[in-house]
């Protein structure tokens, strides 16, 4: 009932931009927020973009200014557009359904890549 599929990843010189996407289900949406994670070689996991239950978007400081979601709600879909990409944002780039109420993270898809050459 719950699912999340990440697409869009890909190799990218710094300076670059990519457009990931999170499909979704209006199962999922409707009883969960939305939010992407990401995850660097002998790296902790860490948040990089979520909704909540306004509509409202947060952004790691990391990412502010450069990073962007956005929503097709007829294709229940999350997308999150990375200008200016750097080498440090390569990582694997994970969406996952979030606990709208709490922040908790409760499913994840599998990941795309993003690398980030210099």
């Amino acid at each position: 009932q719950v699912q999340v599929v990440e697409s869009g990843g890909g190799s990218v010189q710094a300076g670059g931009s990519l457009r990931l996407s999170c499909a979704a289900s209006e199962y999922t949406v409707s009883h969960y927020c939305l939010g992407w994670f990401r995850q660097a070689p002998e790296k902790e996991r860490e948040g990089v973009a979520t909704t909540d239950i306004y509509g409202g978007t947060s952004y790691a400081d990391s990412v502010k200014g450069r990073f962007t979601l956005s929503r097709d709600n007829v294709e229940y879909t999350l997308f999150l557009q990375m200008n200016s990409l750097k080498p440090e944002d390569t990582a694997m780039y994970y969406c996952a359904a979030l606990d709208c109420y709490s922040g908790s993270t409760r499913y994840w898809g599998q990941g795309t890549q993003v690398t980030v050459s210099s």
